[in-house]
């Protein structure tokens, strides 16, 4: 049986749906966990060994675990927050698990970029902490945050393929099901299509807008 194209469009929308929203809560997980990284290390604006010695491994745990291991050994968690294992909705509660904490190293790396002598001078203008932040930090290395955030999102998009193995829906779903299951090698190309050309687009947007934040700045 030939997949029709509502259940293609349908996936389509299931996969925006899982990257988008899980996008939106591990980017907030991960510019929390990488700004943290960044003030807290020695010799930063707001150095704290006991903070900084807490998070570090934590991240890199969480970072370490692949996402399908991830997905099945949080399943009690995702069924008590969301009611169910199964699903898109379920799916994002891994998501954004793995997700987020690979934010925080890309934050922690661009920021980590930005001239120390403009913190200097900010700390010299007597700029306080969340000003030096706001004000210094996350401008000078917007571009960079950029891609760092069109690197993550790229990678979300492989991690939702892979939810859909264990019943995550969206086009990993439809290749396991209709494609792999079935020995349907069409369905399972035309998937691998659309998942190419969601990368190319996203990865163009944020090549676009890096380019033209650098020109600004």
């Amino acid at each position: 049986m030939k997949v029709s194209s509502q259940i293609i469009i349908d996936a389509v929308l299931d996969t925006l749906y899982m990257v988008s929203i899980s996008l939106f809560f591990g980017a907030i997980l991960g510019f929390i966990l990488g700004i943290t990284l960044v003030v807290t290390r020695k010799g930063h604006i707001l150095e704290n060994k006991i903070i900084f010695s807490i998070i570090n491994p934590i991240v890199n745990t969480l970072r370490s675990i692949p996402f399908i291991i991830l997905l099945v050994a949080i399943i009690p968690f995702t069924r008590l927050l969301v009611g169910t294992a199964i699903g898109t909705t379920a799916a994002i509660v891994p998501l954004v698990l793995h997700i987020g904490p690979y934010i925080s190293r890309l934050i922690e790396n661009s920021l980590l970029e930005v001239d120390e002598g403009i913190i200097e001078a900010a700390k010299a203008m007597g700029a306080s902490p969340l000003q030096i932040i706001q004000k210094f930090l996350l401008p000078e290395a917007f571009p960079s945050l950029i891609l760092s955030v069109t690197t993550a999102t790229i990678g979300l998009i492989g991690a939702t393929a892979m939810a859909g193995a264990v019943g995550g829906g969206g086009l990993g779903d439809v290749a396991i099901t209709y494609g792999y299951q079935r020995f349907d090698n069409i369905t399972i190309l035309v998937t691998v299509v659309i998942l190419v050309v969601l990368v190319q687009i996203i990865q163009s947007i944020g090549n676009s807008l890096e380019r033209k934040l650098r020109r600004v700045s």
